[in-house]
C-alpha cells in the first residue's frame, strides 16, 4: 500500500526535528525544523517512536525505511556510516579505508545526508578524533551533544 507524502514534528533536546516520507519510506529527517505534523503514517510515526526511544536512552540501533540513494556508491557509505556503533566514532580516512572511497567522497555523504541521527554521520570525525564540521541542527554544537549523550570516545574538542 502506498502512502502519500507526511511529515511530522517530535520535540527533542537539541530542538525539534522534523520527519518527512513518501511511500513507504523515510524521505528525510530535518533537525532544527519544526512545522505541521500529520499522523497516521507508519514509517513517520515509527521513525517519531525510534527517535524518542534514542533520546530517552532506550535505543542505540535504528531500523527504518530509508528511502534509496541515487548514486552507485551511496548505499556502500551509508552502510559504512551506519556501521559504526552506538558509543563509537570513526574517522573519514578509516571509512576510506574500509570503503575504497577516497576520504572527500565520505565528507560529501556525511555532508549530505538525509537522515541525521539515523545515519549516525556525528560518528564520523577528522584525522586524529578531531571534531569536524555537521551539517545537521546547529553543526558542531549539535554533533558535540549527540557524541555526549551516546557517550561516544575517540573524539577532541
Amino acid at each position: 500500500m502506498a502512502y502519500a507524502r507526511a511529515s511530522a514534528m517530535i520535540a527533542t533536546p537539541i530542538g525539534p526535528i522534523r520527519v518527512e516520507a513518501e511511500g513507504d519510506v523515510l524521505t528525510g529527517i530535518r533537525i532544527g525544523r519544526g512545522g505541521p505534523s500529520d499522523s497516521g503514517h507508519p514509517a513517520v510515526d515509527e521513525a517519531v517512536a525510534q527517535l524518542s526511544a534514542y533520546f530517552d536512552g532506550r535505543l542505540t540501533r535504528f531500523d527504518l525505511p530509508l528511502a534509496p540513494l541515487p548514486s552507485d556508491r551511496g548505499p556502500e557509505l551509508r552502510d559504512a556510516i551506519c556501521g559504526i556503533g552506538y558509543g563509537e566514532t570513526a574517522t573519514y580516512g578509516d571509512l576510506a579505508a574500509r570503503t575504497g572511497a577516497s576520504a572527500r567522497a565520505v565528507g560529501q555523504a556525511c555532508a549530505t545526508n538525509p537522515f541525521p541521527i539515523v545515519v549516525p554521520c556525528h560518528r564520523v570525525l577528522g584525522a586524529g578524533g578531531t571534531l569536524s564540521y555537521y551539517s545537521a541542527g546547529d553543526g558542531p554544537d549539535t554533533k558535540i551533544w549527540l557524541l555526549k549523550h551516546e557517550r561516544a570516545e575517540g573524539w577532541l574538542l
